[in-house]
């Protein structure tokens, strides 16, 4: 009786006995690298029939970069995506930050005094940080030339005025669609 499918069931689910044939033997010290392959793939298939890699957080998904690049700093890049904290960023970085989301941000402004205060703002800060020579990453945002951004955010702005004050196409009824048979 010592094969009973019911008392071994039970054996494994107390975590009494699992099943021998479940559970590769540990191979000896000193074997063949094959051998060490064979035991540590039955100990993955092992575990994937016990369903452990089920429901894992990237399943079906490509990696991020992050987990196969290597960084030092890789737990306080996530932490701080996680999060979504921002103002603990060195200046190299967040004027990098800031520099990729200028655009949007001029494009919520209403008056073109205020963008060029705030790209007046954003220049002086970047001088600055290359001034400050503190460590960390360099400073490669580049300056911006105010009349250009100017005058691209003014594109912007009638590039939208006119979207939202072109009439929709004129709709055709169904019979209108028809085309004459001849």
């Amino acid at each position: 009786m010592a094969d009973d499918p019911r008392r071994r069931a039970a054996h494994y689910r107390l975590g009494d006995d699992p099943a021998p044939e479940e559970t590769p033997s540990r191979p000896e010290r000193g074997r063949r690298p094959e051998d060490q392959t064979l035991y540590v793939d039955g100990q993955i298939r092992a575990a994937m029939a016990r369903g452990e890699f089920d429901d894992l957080a990237l399943a079906g998904k490509p990696l991020p970069a992050r987990v196969y690049r290597h960084d030092p700093d890789w737990w306080l890049k996530q932490l701080m995506e996680r999060e979504n904290v921002s103002g603990v960023l060195p200046p190299a970085l967040a004027l990098r930050r800031e520099d990729a989301e200028l655009d949007d941000l001029l494009d919520t402004s209403g008056s073109e005094t205020h963008v060029r205060d705030l790209l007046t703002d954003f220049n002086r800060r970047v001088v600055e940080a290359r001034r400050q020579l503190q460590g960390g990453p360099p400073v490669i945002t580049p300056l911006r030339d105010v009349e250009e951004e100017v005058a691209a955010w003014r594109e912007r702005l009638r590039a939208r005025a006119a979207a939202r004050t072109s009439p929709p196409p004129p709709r055709r009824r169904w019979w209108q669609r028809r085309a004459p048979r001849g």
